[in-house]
């Protein structure tokens, strides 16, 4: 019996070594001179969506199903793998971020960052530039339904976002950030 008790009690330890909780920062450079802070959580409809996530970086390919829920007091995001295994949950109270994310994912998720881009994608433009240094989101006129463009101070593009429809929330987003060789497409799951 206290053999099976010891293997069951490191099995457990090793389990739980799969996942860390992390308290993150809530301030982040984007670029060169520009800094964010994350902005409080809007005082808008709660929203609760599934999302699939498409994530280039140079070029590295990335998906991802995640589950967003936002109320007035708290934003929740849960990411999995493809096939089901959980990579991150963010818990963000609009004004601490914490990040409790899978060992696999390394030190170089910075949950922070995307807490950031979802903030540009559907935070309103004057929100987000309130908590904005070197830099401004603006609405951007394109060929698409609606398009925001973040600009730094001496007038560079620093990023672009693109909906498929004027309703961030119900629109397929796609988020390029040149500095960054980042691209990021969502696309709300129905």
């Amino acid at each position: 019996m206290p053999l099976r008790a010891s293997l069951f009690i490191c099995m457990a330890l090793m389990l739980s070594a799969c996942a860390q909780k992390l308290d993150r920062q809530t301030c982040m450079a984007l670029a060169e001179g520009v800094d964010y802070c994350l902005a409080p959580l809007p005082a808008s409809t709660p929203v609760s969506q599934s999302q699939l996530v498409k994530l280039k970086v140079k070029q590295s390919r990335h998906q991802l199903l995640s589950q967003l829920d936002l109320t007035p007091d708290s934003l929740t995001l849960v990411g999995l793998a493809p096939l089901g295994q959980p990579l991150f949950t963010l818990t963000y109270d609009g004004q601490q971020l914490t990040s409790e994310q899978s060992v696999l994912l390394g030190e170089q998720f910075k949950a922070e960052y995307l807490l950031g881009l979802l903030q540009l994608i559907y935070w309103q433009p004057g929100d987000v530039n309130r908590h904005l240094q070197g830099a401004a989101l603006t609405d951007h006129t394109c060929d698409a339904a609606y398009c925001r463009r973040l600009y730094a101070s001496d007038g560079e593009t620093i990023m672009d976002i693109r909906y498929s429809q004027a309703q961030p929330w119900a629109a397929e987003v796609t988020l390029e950030f040149r500095q960054a060789q980042l691209t990021l497409n969502i696309q709300p799951l129905e």
